[in-house]
């Protein structure tokens, strides 16, 4: 993109931005971090804290729709299957998908609710159930790239592979290197799309695609069948944005921004860039499978698609990445 019309576009976002319709992908450990208890109570309070930040989105008229990740989650909920499985049938991946996107939409909820009526903005809080159509011969199914569950060290690895379970290295150095990986397909389309729109054109706050939502597979017949796997909650949540042809996509995770050589003494962080030259790092491999890569590939196709930008920040600095004076703002061009 010529220079001169990236700096018009950064001139432009520097405004504030209302009445927009913003996509939010936020993190599974802003929920439940590694050593946390994990208690109703404490994964509440970590939501209220990630929320208070999101105000400012919801005091502007902004129509929002926010997707969540369950990999602590659903991990947790995986080991109560396998530690009860003598007593009770275990039940699979997608179905444990599914009850915490109940899980976590219910107390997301709860808290928005209470934050929302000590601001006094009214609007409703709606947990929408959804499921993604992915492909049956996705590569993934075979590859196993989704991180889940707790971090484990070297023991507990050999733990998990004797039960059949597939486990990758996400933290190398670290006492915790490993964590079980399971199949990631891309999600091809949601379900519930009408719905979805219909419920943010009449203004409510949506919670939706939590965990990736529920992969189905379609079949012959037209029905849909249901499949164990995990979906990327980032790509889901780009989906989510192309469904309700969202302004911007933003992502939330642990860090301010985007870094170039992450962990190396070249390190260094990205502010203002281009599809074009998002795609040109991604290609370098400049991104961690299975961390940072489906995140910036998420923003690659919302922009392709033809939203105004996608950022990836985290949630402290929600109201001046909006701003553009934060995050890794991922631009047309």
């Amino acid at each position: 993109m010529p220079s001169a019309v990236l700096e018009r576009d950064k001139r432009k976002i520097m405004e504030p931005d209302k009445n927009k319709t913003i996509v939010i992908a936020l993190g599974g450990n802003a929920i439940l971090s590694d050593g946390d208890a994990g208690d109703v109570a404490q994964q509440m309070l970590s939501m209220e804290l990630a929320c208070r930040q999101l105000v400012p989105l919801f005091r502007s008229g902004n129509r929002v729709v926010i997707t969540h990740g369950n990999g602590p989650q659903v991990g947790s909920l995986l080991i109560q299957q396998e530690e009860s499985a003598s007593d009770i049938p275990p039940q699979p991946l997608d179905i444990c998908v599914a009850m915490t996107q109940g899980q976590i939409g219910t107390m997301l909820q709860q808290v928005l609710g209470k934050i929302l009526r000590a601001e006094s903005i009214q609007r409703d809080v709606v947990t929408l159930i959804s499921h993604f159509v992915v492909a049956e011969d996705d590569p993934d199914f075979s590859l196993g790239s989704k991180p889940i569950g707790p971090f484990l060290d070297a023991v507990s690895k050999e733990k998990y592979e004797e039960r059949g379970h597939t486990v990758m290295e996400v933290q190398p150095g670290s006492d915790k290197p490993f964590r079980r990986s399971v199949a990631s397909p891309m999600p091809l389309r949601l379900l519930e799309r009408r719905s979805l729109r219909a419920l943010v054109n009449q203004g409510a706050i949506v919670i939706a695609g939590g965990g990736g939502g529920i992969p189905v597979v379609l079949e012959q017949d037209g029905s849909y069948r249901r499949v164990e796997a995990v979906i990327d909650k980032d790509l889901a949540g780009e989906n989510l944005a192309e469904s309700v042809d969202a302004d911007i996509y933003m992502v939330l995770t642990n860090v301010e921004s985007v870094a170039l050589d992450f962990g190396t003494d070249k390190q260094r962080s990205l502010r203002d860039i281009t599809v074009a030259q998002a795609k040109e790092y991604f290609q370098e491999g400049q991104f961690g499978i299975g961390s940072m890569a489906p995140k910036v590939l998420g923003c690659i196709k919302f922009v392709e698609f033809g939203g105004e930008r996608a950022v990836i920040t985290g949630l402290e600095w929600v109201e001046e990445a909006l701003a553009g004076r934060a995050g890794t703002q991922i631009l047309p061009g």
